[in-house]
């Protein structure tokens, strides 16, 4: 699959870094020494962290080039390095693990999830949001599609295009034996978006990538022709002539005991 479009993703960014404002209200702590944003993207969430810890060394981590270069010149004097969430080790035990929408584009979650706790220093916060949209039309109308005869040679399976997300009462229970405390919450966001076409502009970025990546150019736009039609459908004009993007996400605040 082709790197990340930081641009693109850039264009919703308000609304993006949203949930990464309120994941981050959520830690418990007003200092920290090690602060690491694992799946920084172009680092709006790390900005953030720069502001809340201002005396704490950063790091943000990611496995797209594109997505660094962009956190680079939007932070020039916060590290940040090119590694796999799923391989990540840190040299010294973090205080803080943040993980804003990436962890649900790592496999393996039932080991994932408490490796990461595991490597927190005593009294560490893990804080991850991931969002939780598989059965919203937006998500089941790119799958429908995929399954059109003209597209199902060349994407495959649609349900095997996105790692599969645990309960989050699962979540809780892999960290509650080892934790101080674990705060799990959703939240449905309501998204105003001007058109079929903006909502088609926002999951471009993220979730739709992995649909399209296999298709030649010919085949991208008509697969994109359909699903807009069928996105404008899923999503009615309000009162005010806008669509409201509902966009549920879930949220994991985890202390390791000190």
């Amino acid at each position: 699959m082709a790197d990340w479009n930081p641009a693109l993703y850039s264009r919703y960014e308000d609304e993006r870094t949203r949930p990464a404002r309120e994941l981050l209200a959520r830690v418990p702590f007003a200092e920290a020494r090690r602060v690491v944003d694992l799946g920084c993207g172009p680092g709006n969430s790390t900005e953030l962290l720069v502001q809340r810890f201002p005396r704490a060394d950063i790091v943000g981590v990611d496995n797209s080039p594109a997505m660094l270069e962009s956190a680079r010149q939007r932070l020039p004097g916060t590290p940040f390095e090119l590694a796999d969430i799923a391989q990540w080790q840190p040299t010294q035990a973090p205080d803080l693990i943040y993980a804003n929408a990436a962890l649900q584009w790592v496999p393996g979650h039932e080991q994932l999830v408490p490796r990461l706790f595991s490597l927190l220093a005593p009294g560490g916060v893990l804080a991850v949001q991931m969002p939780d949209n598989w059965e919203e039309p937006t998500h089941a109308l790119m799958r429908d599609v995929a399954r059109l005869p003209e597209f199902a040679r060349s994407i495959g399976d649609p349900t095997k295009l996105r790692i599969g997300r645990l309960p989050l009462t699962a979540y809780y229970d892999l960290l509650a034996r080892d934790a101080e405390e674990v705060d799990t919450w959703h939240t449905i966001y309501q998204h105003r978006m001007d058109s079929p076409a903006a909502i088609v502009e926002w999951v471009s970025a993220t979730g739709l990538k992995p649909f399209v990546a296999p298709l030649d150019a010919q085949q991208r736009a008509a697969y994109l022709a359909e699903y807009e039609r069928r996105i404008g459908a899923a999503y009615p004009q309000r009162a005010d002539g806008r669509l409201l993007l509902a966009f549920p996400r879930l949220f994991i605040v985890a202390k390791r005991k000190a």
